[in-house]
């Protein structure tokens, strides 16, 4: 589903990334750990799309993401990567329901279409009584879910997530965990986790620990 040949980002003098390689499959869940500044969250943004590297390429379910115009990245984007990130970024002045409803406007979908699968991963994830809540009437973990059910309403075949738990106390983290398993397991989804959690990495299919731009 992902693959990544030999990418390399520097920031200035300071090289970030250095000949990273990386595969996921179908519906696997990968984490990736390591220390702060290892480039994790680097590798991520470059993963997802959302920063270009300066060296290598990086494909998803086929396509050479960086070999599309701006425009064309921009929808693959849409419909095929979701993204969570430890900040929910959800828009405070808007709605639950509102706030996951957007991406499927953004990809065109009709207002009752969008209401209506909106509600339902609402429901799914266990916030069918707080659809008209706004973000700050929310507990953190519930800010999280929302997000998480705003990353899922196009469908996408990959979710990245960046620390998504790091902000939540430890029973909400647990919840959350095992909540990326149960989406997994009912949409084939597959997930790449940026996290310090070793507990949620021991959790993955697969676990990878980056050291100074580089997997050891």
């Amino acid at each position: 589903m992902i693959k990544a040949s030999h990418i390399y980002k520097s920031f200035g003098a300071l090289a970030v990334l250095k000949d990273i390689c990386f595969y996921a499959k179908p519906a696997e869940v990968v984490s990736i750990v390591g220390a702060s500044g290892a480039g994790k969250s680097t590798l991520l943004q470059i993963l997802g799309s959302l920063s270009k590297p300066d060296g290598g390429t990086v494909e998803i379910d086929g396509i050479d993401v960086f070999s599309l115009s701006d425009k064309q990245l921009a929808k693959f984007r849409n419909t095929t990567i979701g993204f969570v990130f430890q900040s929910h970024h959800l828009l405070p002045e808007f709605t639950a329901l509102e706030n996951v409803m957007i991406p499927a406007l953004i990809a065109r979908k009709s207002r009752k279409e969008a209401e209506k699968m909106a509600q339902e991963l609402l429901e799914t994830l266990g916030l069918g009584s707080r659809l008209f809540h706004k973000p700050s009437e929310l507990s953190g973990g519930e800010q999280q879910r929302v997000a998480i059910a705003r990353a899922l309403i196009n469908s996408p075949k990959v979710l990245f997530a960046d620390e998504p738990s790091g902000n939540l106390d430890s029973r909400t983290k647990t919840d959350l965990h095992n909540l990326f398993f149960e989406l997994r397991d009912k949409y084939g989804i597959t997930i790449i986790i940026v996290t310090h959690d070793r507990s949620l990495a021991k959790m993955s299919d697969r676990a990878v620990e980056m050291r100074d731009g580089q997997f050891i």
